[in-house]
């Protein structure tokens, strides 16, 4: 199993995870340097947070966020997914030429739809049961998520397809955590059906469980660790083709470990 990893990277002042951290460039492009160091194929960077408990960021702001680190880091040949689910901050993206564009609902606005058919850029389509805006806690049945999820995607790819944006540029992400509701079970539940999402859609699926709060149980975000390295491990045996972390180096070393002993092609150091 190798799964491309995507390095979070959160310029952000409300991330549940690590907000303020990251916010000046300097800062930005160190951790973006460390998580490609640590084994993270790609670098997803968002300028908003999307969590319940964020503010709203104005998409003049997100840009002046990203600019300068996007600048620097494509100067060093970095494959960059932007993030966001502002037309404004996704058309801006586009012009810069970055390999990947994730956007939380999916690319809901047609009025960008000719920007993503004339674009080369993979798009990573996530399902919500938010229809906009950031998470929030909502009172969804578990037991009635996966067939949610298998509904939005039919319409939201049939619309893409319709305006022209070409099939095998498209990922699939389910959501996770309060992207499907406030209930821990829901999530456990399309963790446990990625292979039929692959199989229903014929695409490659993103799995994006890092930190989120049903790993935690109420825990630190600190206390994460352990519980995220265990679901991420399990979405790849399960299939995922992308795995978006926060800890890259983990991973990465969870999978070389699995890989060994399943291949029995284990070397003495």
């Amino acid at each position: 199993m190798n799964p491309y990893l995507l390095g979070i990277l959160n310029i952000t002042a409300d991330s549940f995870s690590d907000g303020g951290k990251y916010l000046q460039a300097d800062a930005a492009l160190a951790h973006a340097r460390q998580l490609i160091a640590d084994g993270a194929h790609i670098l997803d960077i968002g300028a908003a947070a999307s969590n319940p408990a964020s503010q709203a960021v104005a998409p003049d702001l997100e840009i002046a966020r990203l600019a300068p680190v996007v600048a620097a880091l494509h100067a060093e040949g970095v494959a960059l997914s932007i993030d966001s689910f502002a037309p404004e901050v996704q058309r801006w993206a586009l012009q810069q030429g970055v390999v990947y564009l994730n956007d939380i609902h999916g690319f809901a606005e047609p009025s960008l739809y000719p920007h993503l058919a004339a674009s080369e850029a993979k798009l990573i389509v996530m399902h919500a049961v938010q229809a906009a805006g950031r998470a929030s806690a909502d009172d969804i049945p578990p037991e009635t998520i996966f067939n949610r999820i298998l509904e939005f995607f039919e319409a939201r790819l049939a619309a893409l397809a319709a305006a022209g944006v070409a099939r095998d540029r498209l990922i699939l992400d389910p959501g996770m955590g309060m992207f499907l509701g406030r209930h821990a079970a829901a999530s456990y539940e399309v963790l446990r059906r990625i292979g039929e999402l692959r199989q229903a859609f014929g695409l490659p699926v993103l799995i994006s469980v890092s930190r989120k709060s049903f790993l935690r149980r109420g825990r630190a975000v600190a206390a994460a660790g352990a519980a995220t390295l265990a679901a991420e491990l399990f979405a790849v045996c399960q299939g995922a083709d992308y795995i978006r972390t926060h800890v890259p180096a983990a991973l990465a070393d969870g999978i070389m470990v699995w890989n060994a002993a399943a291949s029995g092609n284990i070397t003495s150091s």
